[in-house]
């Protein structure tokens, strides 16, 4: 049994994010599982349902000698967007703050994500999600606005990179 993760030699991981009993935060993993259960995902290409733990995924992407050329990063946010608005915040307006790595309630990977892209030369993208509200008790599902965009956040991703 390999004990490579299974992104290794992959070019492009996609990285579905959030707690899925947090309402809403469950969106980047909802994209993962729609995108594995509907579509024929490339050799080349790794979905990961990581839900929390984006982080150790990410740190071991730094330490791996098998880096991918491109990481996706599919996560909620609240941006004061219309809820279930799809959108690509740039990783360089995230926040620099150090706390932002410990945060559950905010993108927690902004200054590990602009390592990979600066220190290791992998291209980083996010497909974010408008939440509906915030949520900081057990209420797993999303809401329906959020709900609705898994459907066009897999088609996006699928043709920009399923290729």
């Amino acid at each position: 049994m390999s004990t490579q993760p299974a992104w290794c030699g992959k070019s492009v991981l996609i990285l579905g994010c959030g707690n899925i009993l947090l309402a809403d935060d469950g969106f980047g993993p909802a994209v993962a599982q729609y995108l594995e259960q509907n579509y024929a995902v490339p050799d080349d290409v790794c979905v990961l349902n990581v839900g929390t733990s984006v982080r150790e995924i990410l740190f071991d992407t730094i330490l791996s000698d098998e880096k991918p050329s491109k990481i996706v990063i599919v996560d909620a946010m609240d941006c004061a967007l219309a809820p279930g608005e799809l959108f690509s915040p740039d990783i360089s307006s995230l926040p620099h703050v150090k706390l932002d790595d410990f945060s559950m309630h905010q993108l927690p990977t902004s200054n590990l994500l602009r390592e990979l892209r600066d220190h290791c030369g992998i291209e980083v993208i996010v497909i974010a999600c408008q939440v509906a509200g915030q949520c900081d008790v057990v209420n797993p599902g999303l809401s329906p606005a959020v709900a609705a965009a898994v459907k066009p956040a897999a088609e996006l991703l699928a043709n920009e990179h399923f290729r």
